[in-house]
C-alpha cells in the first residue's frame, strides 16, 4: 500500500478534530443564542445543559454517513484514488472556510459548506475523467447527484424567507397576547403556552433527533412516523398539566421552555450535524478498509461501488470522541462567543452601538417600510393603533442596586421561547417533508423575524440591523460558492500534483491556520487595547466610579492621540502612505470607541438618580471634547495623506524640523496630561502648554518668513497652516477638559 494514502488518512483524521472545533464555534449560536440573550439562567447553567445535549446527541447518533459517502457523488464512477483526493480536498477547504467565517463572526452553515465542497471536488474530478475519456459532458449527471444540490439551494431560499416571516407573525401575535408585562398573563395562559411550546420542542426532538437514534428499532421509528398526531396530542395534554403545576409552585415556565429548547437544539445539532464534521474522515477510513479488503493493488482503477452500501455505520467510539471535543470547544472557543455576539447584537431589544454600517439597500427597505407604515396609519383606526401600541410598551425596569448586573438581557424570555418554538417546528416540518433545512439559517432568521416583530428594530437601529442581516445572508450564499470553488481548486492541484500537490496543500493549510491563529490573537488584543473602558450598571449610584472610569477614558484617548499624531508627522518626512493609511484606520477605531462610549453613557444616564444629573452634564461635555480632539488629529492625518498621495512637493527641511519640534512638545503635553488625569494632578499642564504655544508661534513666524521669501509653495504652506491650526485647537480642547475635570472634582467633594 502506498504511503501517501496513510498520510491522507492521518491528515483527514487530524482535520476532523479541527473541523469539529471550528464547526462548533460556528454553530454554537444555533442553540445558545436564545438562552444567553434572554438570561434565562446563568451562563454556566446554559453551557452545562447545552453540553449534555451535545454529548447525548453524539452518543445516540447512528452515524449514518450516506451524504458524505454517496449523497453527492456516485461512488461507482470513481476509483479509490479519486475518492481519497475528494475527501482530502473537502476537509482542507472546509477547515479553511469555517475558520474564516468564525474569524469574521458570521454564522454560516456547516451543512451547506460540506455539501458544496463535496460537489466542487467531485465535479472537478468528474470533468477531468470526462475530458480524459473523451466523453460527452452529459455524462456528468452519472457522476454527480444534482438533485441533492438543487434541494440544498432550494432549502436556503425557503428557510431564509419562511423563517423570517413565520418568526415575525408568531412573535407579533404572542406579544399582543402577553405584552412586555407578561407576569400576570403567564399565570392565566402560561399552562397552555407551556404545553404548546414544550410539545413543539418535544416533537422536534422526536422527528429531528430520534430519527437517527441507533438504539431505536425500525418498528419504533415507523410508529413515531405514522402516529405523529397522536404523539402531539398526548404531549400537549401532559405538558399543559405539568406547566400548570410548575406555575402553581411559582416556577418560571418560560425558563423551563428555554432550557428544554436549548437542550433539544444542542441534541439535534450533535445527532444530525455531526456528519458535517466527521462524515468525511469516516468515509475515508471506510474507503481504505474496502480497498484493503479487496486485495487490489491498483488504487487508480479500483472502483468504489461498495461505498454506497447503507449498512456501513460509524463506530460508537468515534461519536463519543467527537462529542467530547464538541463540549471542550464549546467551553473554550473565543470565536464561538464572537459568532454568538453577532447574532445577539442584531436582535437585541436595546439600542446603542451597532456592528454593521448601513448601505443603500438597507436604507431603501427601511424607507419603504416607513412609507407603508404611514399608509397604514391613515387606514387603521386610531383607537386600534393605540391599543396595539400599548401592547408593545416596554416598561422601564426599576431594579434595586443589588439586582443590577453588568449587562442586560438582549431580549425577554417571551421572545426567546418563540425563537426556540418556531425554529423547532420549522426544522421538524422540513425533516418530515425531507427538505434539508439548515439549522443555522432557520434559527438565525427566526431570531431576526422575532426581533423585527418585537419592534427591536426602531428607526434609530433598523437601517443597521437590516444591513447586518443582508451581510450575513450574503455570507451564507458566499459559503456555497466559495466552498465549491475552493474544493475544486484543491482537488485539481492534488490530483495532478500527486504526492507533491498533496503535501503542498497540507503545508499551505498549516500555514493558513497558523496565520489565522496569530491574526485572531492580534485582532483580539487590538480590540482590547483600542476599546475604551465602558460604564456598567454598577456605576449608576456612584459618581466616584464614573469619575474614575472617565479619567481612564480621557487618559487613553490622549495617549493614543499622541501616538497617531507622531505617526502623521514622521510620515511627512518619509512620504509613507502606508503608515498614514494604517493611522487612519486607528483613528477611525478611536472615533468609533468614543461614539460607543457616548451611547453606553446614554444608557447609564437613563437609569441614573436625578440628584446626579447636573454633574453628568460635565461628563457628556468631556466626551464631546474627546471627539473634537480625535476628529482634528484625523483631519491632520487625512490632509497629509491627500498631500502626499497627490505627489505634491516634499516639505522643506525647515518645515519638517518645525513640525518635529511641535510634535515633541505636543506629545509631551498629551502624555503628561494623560498621566495627570490618572493621578489627579495638573501642576505641570500650564508650563507645558506655554512651551508648546511658543513653538507654535515660532513655527508660524518661520512659515510666514518662508512664504515672503518664496521658499515654499502654496500647497505646502496650506498643509503647514492646517497642522498648526488643528494642533492649537486640540490644545484648547485639552485645556477645557482640565478645567472641566477640576469642576467635577469640586462638585463631588461638595456632594460628599
Amino acid at each position: 500500500m502506498e504511503t501517501i494514502f496513510i498520510v491522507i488518512l492521518i491528515t483527514v483524521v487530524l482535520l476532523a478534530v479541527l473541523d469539529v472545533m471550528v464547526g462548533v464555534s460556528n454553530d454554537a449560536v444555533n442553540f445558545l443564542n436564545s438562552a444567553i440573550g434572554s438570561k434565562a439562567a446563568s451562563f454556566r447553567t446554559i453551557m452545562i445543559i447545552a453540553s449534555a445535549g451535545l454529548l447525548i446527541g453524539a452518543v445516540f447518533s447512528s452515524g449514518m454517513m450516506e451524504i458524505a459517502r454517496s449523497g453527492i457523488f456516485t461512488p461507482s464512477m470513481f476509483s479509490f484514488y479519486d475518492v481519497m483526493i475528494i475527501f482530502l480536498a473537502v476537509m482542507l477547504a472546509d477547515v479553511i472556510l469555517l475558520d474564516l467565517f468564525n474569524y469574521i463572526g458570521f454564522p454560516t452553515s456547516t451543512t451547506v459548506s460540506i455539501i458544496f465542497e463535496l460537489l466542487g471536488a467531485a465535479t472537478c474530478l468528474a470533468v477531468i475523467k470526462i475530458i480524459t475519456n473523451d466523453d460527452s459532458f452529459v455524462t456528468l449527471l452519472q457522476y454527480i447527484n444534482t438533485d441533492k444540490a438543487s434541494e440544498i439551494v432550494f432549502s436556503i431560499i425557503l428557510s431564509v424567507f419562511l423563517s423570517f416571516i413565520l418568526g415575525s407573525i408568531v412573535q407579533y401575535i404572542t406579544r399582543i397576547i402577553f405584552t412586555f408585562k407578561s407576569e400576570t398573563r403567564i399565570k392565566k395562559y402560561g399552562a397552555l403556552f407551556g404545553g404548546f411550546a414544550i410539545t413543539a420542542i418535544s416533537f422536534f426532538i422526536l422527528i429531528k433527533g430520534a430519527k437517527n437514534l441507533s438504539f431505536l428499532s425500525e418498528d419504533v421509528k415507523d410508529w413515531i412516523k405514522y402516529n405523529q398526531i397522536l404523539l402531539i396530542g398526548i404531549n400537549f395534554v401532559l405538558w399543559t398539566i405539568l406547566s400548570q403545576i410548575l406555575i402553581f409552585f411559582r416556577i418560571n415556565i418560560l425558563r423551563i421552555i428555554i432550557l428544554i429548547g436549548t437542550f433539544s437544539l444542542a441534541l439535534a445539532f450533535a445527532g444530525n450535524d455531526l456528519v458535517n464534521f466527521i462524515g468525511i474522515p469516516i468515509a475515508a477510513l471506510q474507503s481504505y478498509d474496502i480497498f484493503v479488503a479487496s486485495g487490489s493493488t491498483d488504487p487508480r482503477n479500483f472502483m468504489m461501488s461498495e461505498l454506497a452500501n447503507n449498512d456501513i455505520v460509524a463506530p460508537v467510539y468515534y461519536l463519543i470522541i467527537a462529542g467530547i471535543i464538541m463540549i471542550i470547544t464549546l467551553w473554550t472557543s473565543k470565536k464561538a462567543k464572537n459568532v454568538i455576539q453577532t447574532s445577539l447584537n442584531l436582535s437585541k431589544q436595546d439600542d446603542g452601538e451597532e456592528d454593521f454600517n448601513p448601505n443603500f439597500l438597507s436604507r431603501a427597505i427601511v424607507r419603504g417600510v416607513i412609507i407603508i407604515g404611514k399608509v397604514l396609519d391613515r387606514v387603521l383606526p386610531q383607537s386600534l393603533q393605540l391599543k396595539i401600541d400599548q401592547r408593545f410598551e416596554n416598561p422601564k425596569k426599576n431594579l434595586s442596586l443589588k439586582d443590577r448586573t453588568t449587562d442586560e438581557e438582549a431580549f425577554d424570555m417571551i421572545r426567546a421561547s418563540i425563537n426556540l418554538i418556531v425554529a423547532a417546528v420549522l426544522i421538524s416540518i422540513g425533516t418530515s417533508l425531507k427538505l434539508p433545512l439548515s439549522t443555522t439559517y432557520v434559527t438565525f432568521m427566526v431570531a431576526m423575524g422575532t426581533s423585527f416583530a418585537d419592534r427591536a428594530w426602531d428607526r434609530d437601529s433598523a437601517v443597521f440591523r437590516v444591513a447586518g442581516v443582508f451581510n450575513v445572508i450574503g455570507g451564507w450564499f458566499l459559503t456555497g460558492i466559495s466552498a465549491f470553488i475552493m474544493a475544486a481548486i484543491v482537488a485539481l492541484i492534488m490530483y495532478f500534483g500527486e504526492e507533491y500537490g498533496i503535501f503542498t496543500m497540507i503545508a499551505l493549510l498549516a500555514f493558513i491556520l497558523f496565520k489565522s491563529y496569530r491574526s485572531y490573537d492580534k485582532k483580539d488584543k487590538a480590540i482590547t487595547e483600542d476599546t475604551l473602558v465602558n460604564f456598567t450598571n454598577d456605576d449608576i449610584d456612584s459618581l466616584q466610579k464614573i469619575l474614575n472610569k472617565n479619567k481612564k477614558q480621557i487618559g487613553k484617548v490622549l495617549h493614543k492621540t499622541a501616538e497617531t499624531f507622531e505617526v502623521s508627522i514622521t510620515s511627512i518626512e518619509d512620504e509613507n502612505l502606508s503608515h498614514l493609511s494604517d493611522n487612519k484606520k486607528k483613528l477611525k477605531k478611536l472615533l468609533n470607541s468614543i461614539q460607543d462610549l457616548k451611547s453606553n453613557f446614554y444608557r447609564l444616564l437613563r437609569d441614573m438618580d436625578n440628584s446626579n444629573v447636573h454633574t453628568t452634564k460635565d461628563f457628556v461635555k468631556s466626551f464631546g471634547y474627546l471627539q473634537n480632539i480625535t476628529t482634528s488629529i484625523n483631519f491632520i492625518n487625512t490632509s497629509i495623506h491627500t498631500y502626499i498621495n497627490n505627489n505634491h512637493k516634499k516639505l522643506t527641511d525647515e518645515q519638517i524640523q518645525d513640525l518635529k519640534n511641535i510634535n515633541q512638545y505636543y506629545s509631551e503635553l498629551l502624555i503628561q496630561t494623560s498621566k495627570d488625569f490618572i493621578n489627579n494632578d495638573f501642576y505641570n499642564f500650564e508650563n507645558k502648554r506655554v512651551a508648546l504655544d511658543e513653538k507654535l508661534t515660532l513655527a508660524l513666524n518661520n512659515q510666514i518668513e518662508r512664504i515672503q521669501q518664496q521658499k515654499v509653495g502654496q500647497k505646502s504652506a496650506t498643509l503647514f497652516f492646517t497642522i498648526l491650526t488643528e494642533v492649537e485647537y486640540t490644545v484648547d480642547r485639552i485645556e477645557k477638559l482640565v478645567k472641566l475635570y477640576d469642576e467635577i472634582n469640586n462638585q463631588i467633594r461638595i456632594k460628599n
